[in-house]
């Protein structure tokens, strides 16, 4: 099931978003299930229909 647009409006990488320059954007993708920050490298898993916003639990991604 695909996240509500209201959702993914209101979501931040919880790491960034304070930081100077850094809105908190997220990329959502859908068929991996996942929420991509590119400015921190990181991705937060989609759990049943949850993201996850966990910095601790985030998967750093690969280059």
């Amino acid at each position: 099931m695909a996240l509500s647009k209201e959702l993914l409006n209101v979501l931040a990488c919880p790491k960034c978003v304070r930081e100077p320059g850094c809105t908190g954007d997220l990329e959502y993708q859908e068929e991996k299930q996942q929420l991509i920050c590119r400015h921190c490298n990181l991705a937060y898993l989609i759990k049943d229909d949850i993201p996850v916003m966990l910095v601790d639990e985030a998967v750093t991604l690969q280059e």
